[in-house]
């Protein structure tokens, strides 16, 4: 993770948050004030926001001790802390939204990737995301599904060829599209074909794909399909996969399962943060 990237990320997100001043933390708390708090996890899942925490006090110039006791990727069960901040209070409040709201979302999506990655444990295909990521969001988001156990398909447009339907209306044939890459970019990279029809896998083939994907078919056609994938192609399935067909699709053969929904629809793993009482720890 970029470290200068994610300071910037911050940097953006809390002056979205706070405007020109905390109204109500600087009407209650003098610079003087210091307090302790935990962010404690709220339903099982797993965990990702180790390296946000451990940084994103220290990049913003806050005088904050942190003290994380989960890895990302850990398993975490509900109760368990998963780090302590110890620092002026009104810091502690002017970011504990800004850095909730990243850490849920995130954890979220290492919780969904982990069952995705456990759901097909029984055979060699890798669970992929894809680029439905939320825009400004997608560093944090593929490494939040790495931490899940999954694998990234393409970052960015830069990464690796994916001829999709649109690129093969508007050019004419798969074959037409697959040539003109060729073409253009280097032996380096790698090139893929999203496909539709038995037709179109063929073709895709039979001009010199690298990778296939299977776009919106059932477990059933895509264990067909794969009897047409030659030895060093390799086969991806993805569209309106979910937690039910998962293992249906793992079992047709298929090497990559790309799902779109372990970020663009994935539900926030519920963690507060919570201020030891005071009183109560004077006792």
């Amino acid at each position: 993770m970029n470290k200068w990237m994610l300071k910037s990320m911050l940097e953006q997100w809390l002056q979205e948050d706070i405007g020109f001043t905390d109204l109500t933390s600087d009407s209650i708390f003098s610079d003087e004030d210091e307090s302790v708090a935990d962010y404690i996890v709220k339903d099982d899942g797993v965990f990702f926001g180790q390296q946000i925490l451990e940084t994103g006090y220290k990049e913003l110039g806050l005088q904050t001790e942190v003290t994380v006791h989960k890895k990302d990727g850990e398993k975490v069960q509900k109760g368990d802390v998963l780090a302590t901040v110890k620092g002026k209070t009104k810091d502690l409040l002017l970011t504990e939204r800004v850095l909730l709201n990243v850490i849920q979302r995130l954890s979220g999506i290492a919780s969904a990737t982990k069952r995705a990655v456990d759901s097909v444990s029984d055979y060699p295909a890798f669970i992929c995301d894809t680029r439905k990521t939320t825009p400004g969001l997608r560093m944090l988001e593929k490494a939040a599904v790495k931490a899940g156990g999954g694998k990234n398909h393409r970052f960015r447009l830069d990464d690796a060829v994916l001829i999709k339907d649109n690129h093969i209306a508007a050019c004419g044939s798969i074959t037409e599209a697959l040539n003109r890459v060729k073409d253009s970019v280097g032996h380096m990279v790698k090139i893929e074909v999203e496909v539709e029809t038995l037709e179109g896998l063929k073709e895709a083939v039979e001009a010199g794909a690298d990778v296939i994907m299977f776009d919106n078919v059932s477990p059933q056609t895509a264990k067909e399909w794969m009897d047409n994938i030659p030895d060093g192609v390799t086969a991806e399935v993805s569209g309106n996969i979910t937690d039910k067909t998962i293992t249906e699709y793992a079992a047709s053969g298929v090497h990559r399962i790309s799902m779109g929904a372990l970020t663009h629809s994935v539900s926030a793993l519920d963690i507060s943060l919570t201020f030891q009482d005071k009183e109560r720890d004077s006792l």
